[in-house]
């Protein structure tokens, strides 16, 4: 028994001793750092590969990690050059909790403004060293905590020292963690990744992607962000991201709610897609797109899903959009089948558009059919085999078709990959903070790119409960659901935000800690409403269909009032310049969230790929010495009035800021004399161009910003999506005016 015990012990010596030379072999680490990592390693299956970069960086280097659990400094010491010098706060300190890592640390304590330390971290770095600083895991870090950030990026820029961001990615979920269980579940072995970048300085950080960022504070705290982005592993399908997220936040947790009361746990949502998604298979190809016409509530989520897991791509469908437009997007996208509901036709009465898919020869799945037809097999089928998929995606295969609004010509399908989704949800955390113990009250709709992946993808690969509720026009009943739900995170556009609170009582939105708004600028009225009357944030952001949708947004760290935020990580772009416009120029972007591309009507079912890796966004912007993106307006969005080229949306800001609480379109028009003409479309009764004109003068506003003619509506156009239906505004402005389109 002894003997036996013996062998054991040698036989686990070996291999510990084995995989000790390995990793000391594949890292160039010391004898006691490589027996000290090599079983942490094997324990958590830890992916290191971009470590052997990180330790051979050239010192003068700094190593800048995310301190998420006290096991991240017990891996640095093991794992960084056993000369480095590890700058530990009083908590940092704590978490080294075994006496050989103690004995490996060489460490200091460090105060963000005590100067005599500073200087004597850039005379170590000078001396070729190196450092590691342990920065608060946090994605909004408060005003003290962000010092750290700018004192770390002084001492980088005097000792022009290179900066290798580190993330262990999955390391917040251990028992280890430094996150409250509420907000990170713990699971006792989970896979763990090193994330860290190429080493850059602090001047090739700021001149890199495109843009200017002017402060050396931001670019560092950009390239730490990016870190946790690399760690999200967006190389998966978007069925294995939220099977993932299922394993990590509990299988029994409950992920989906709607306004009928349909509650969905993570289990019961995969069991439900999994008989779906053999149905889905049998009446499809692989790869084929499938449309999707239904309302936000719980089988939208579960019809989702299952065609994710069947491999086909959901097209969805904008019910808002008419016949003409819906006709036009089967057509492109080549879709033969539609999945929809009975109760929801009848109760939406869209009778005539099921009139239009069926006289387009398409056939429609009904869901109420194949709940009727579900056999005890494929629920024992489901019960069993929830977790694997029916068919296995690439992550750089169509997942999602998603329809243009048709404003500004025939609408086109806008094809996204699983990597483009899943990339952007992970750009996102890294600018706004979410948890499981977030509520995200949904209203926008799944058709529309905000409300796919930031009110639908996003909740169910972080664990947040997801309240859909099925339109954003119910000003009146919404308030009084969320005063049901006590959601504490919703998205919305700024015609949606500022009608909810017309009719919305103090207290019915006293549960939102965050809303986040795109899609149309947000009023400084409506801003002011929700901060005094829910003590509720807007934060603004700028997305496309063709980006997944986010590229910038504003957070707690850093937001600036009138502008969209700052890019994401992971986000590159070019600005272009537009002739008679000095502020400013034509958006450019690259990214892995930017679109594999698009579908248009001339071509059927063909993806038609970027010409190259950058998009044209369509958008003049400018970005300001800090990162900060204005939305100047789109290309078309410009009227050229005596070789200047003037922004129509900023003559609808000009507009809100005199008529704060009316609803503005502007839209140009024919003239014969001069080419173009601006018509300013208003709810506002007492609006005339001498009262625009005399503000705009005090404003110190141009007097080509005046519109020509000013129109009076009861209401204005609203697409589905709630952006300004700018084609309906036209059509009223030129029958208006008695001008017909030329031919």
């Amino acid at each position: 028994m002894i003997l036996s015990g013996i062998i054991v012990i040698l036989v686990l010596a070996a291999i510990w001793l084995a995989a000790a030379a390995l990793v000391s072999y594949r890292l160039g680490l010391g004898f006691r750092q490589a027996m000290l990592y090599a079983p942490l390693r094997a324990l958590y299956r830890i992916d290191d590969r971009d470590m052997a970069q990180a330790r051979a960086a050239d010192a003068p280097v700094i190593y800048a990690v995310s301190h998420q659990s006290q096991l991240d400094p017990a891996l640095m010491l093991a794992i960084l050059p056993d000369d480095t010098l590890h700058i530990l706060d009083e908590r940092s300190a704590r978490s080294i909790w075994l006496d050989p890592w103690r004995e490996l640390a060489r460490t200091i304590a460090f105060n963000t403004g005590h100067v005599f330390v500073s200087r004597r971290l850039v005379r170590h770095l000078k001396g070729k060293g190196r450092l590691a600083v342990y920065f608060p895991d946090e994605t909004e870090p408060d005003a003290k905590s962000f010092r750290l950030y700018r004192a770390v990026a002084r001492i980088a820029t005097k000792a022009e020292a290179r900066v290798v961001p580190i993330f262990v990615g999955g390391s917040r979920y251990t028992p280890f963690s430094l996150t409250p269980p509420h907000r990170a579940p713990r699971r006792l072995l989970p896979r763990l990744v090193i994330k860290a970048l190429e080493p850059m300085t602090i001047s090739e950080l700021l001149i890199r992607g495109g843009a200017k960022r002017a402060t050396n504070s931001n670019a560092f705290f950009d390239r730490i962000a990016e870190a946790r982005h690399a760690a999200s592993d967006p190389g998966r399908s978007l069925f294995r991201a939220m099977r993932d997220a299922a394993d990590c936040h509990g299988h029994g947790r409950v992920v989906v709610e709607d306004i009928l009361g349909g509650k969905l746990t993570y289990r019961q949502l995969f069991a439900t897609a999994h008989v779906l998604a053999w149905r889905f298979a049998a009446e499809s190809e692989p790869g084929e797109a499938i449309g999707l016409m239904l309302p936000n509530a719980a089988p939208v989520v579960g019809s989702f899903l299952a065609l994710q897991s069947a491999g086909r791509v959901a097209a969805m469908i904008n019910y808002t959009a008419g016949r003409a437009n819906i006709s036009s997007a089967l057509r492109t996208a080549a879709i033969r089948t539609v999945v929809s509901s009975r109760a929801f036709v009848e109760k939406a009465q869209l009778s005539d558009i099921v009139t239009a898919i069926e006289n387009e020869g398409r056939r429609i799945i009904w869901l109420e059919d194949i709940e009727k037809q579900i056999t005890f097999r494929e629920k024992l089928s489901a019960f069993v085999g929830w977790r694997r998929p029916v068919h296995k995606p690439a992550p750089d295969d169509p997942a999602v078709i998603l329809f243009t609004s048709g404003s500004e010509g025939e609408p086109k399908g806008v094809v996204l990959s699983h990597r483009n989704l899943i990339a952007n949800v992970a750009q996102v955390e890294t600018r706004i903070a979410f948890s499981p113990a977030d509520k995200l009250f949904n209203v926008l709709p799944v058709f529309h790119s905000f409300g796919l992946t930031g009110g639908t993808i996003l909740p169910l690969l972080h664990g947040v409960r997801l309240y859909l509720y099925p339109s954003p026009l119910h000003y009146k009943l919404i308030p009084e659901t969320a005063a049901k739900v006590r959601p504490t995170v919703m998205f919305g556009t700024d015609t949606f935000l500022a009608n909810y609170a017309e009719t919305a009582k103090d207290d019915d939105f006293a549960s939102i800690r965050l809303v986040v708004a795109g899609a149309e600028p947000v009023r400084t009225e409506t801003r002011k409403i929700w901060r005094e009357r829910f003590g509720a944030e807007i934060v603004e952001g700028f997305g496309m269909t063709e980006a997944s949708p986010v590229i910038a947004v504003n957070s707690a760290t850093h937001s600036r009032e009138g502008s969209v935020g700052r890019l994401l990580p992971g986000i590159s772009i070019r600005l272009e310049e537009v002739d008679g416009l000095q502020d400013g120029g034509r958006l450019w972007i690259s990214g892995p969230n930017v679109m594999l591309g698009y579908m248009t009507s001339d071509r059927p079912g063909e993806l038609q790929p970027l010409a190259s890796d950058w998009h044209d966004t369509g958008d003049i912007v400018s970005i300001d010495r800090e990162g900060f993106m204005t939305i100047r307006g789109r290309a078309r969005r410009f009227a050229k009035i005596a070789g200047e080229m003037v922004s129509l949306g900023a003559i609808e800001m000009l507009a809100s800021a005199l008529w704060p609480e009316e609803k503005h379109a502007v839209v140009s028009v024919p003239d014969r004399k001069r080419g173009e003409r601006i018509v300013l479309v208003t709810t506002a009764e007492t609006a005339d161009r001498s009262a625009l004109r005399q503000f705009g003068k005090k404003s110190g506003t141009a007097e080509i910003m005046v519109p020509n003619d000013v129109l009076k509506v009861s209401e204005i156009p609203v697409l589905g999506s709630g952006k300004t239906d700018y084609a309906g505004v036209r059509r009223i402005a030129m029958e208006s005016l008695g001008l017909e389109e030329a031919a």
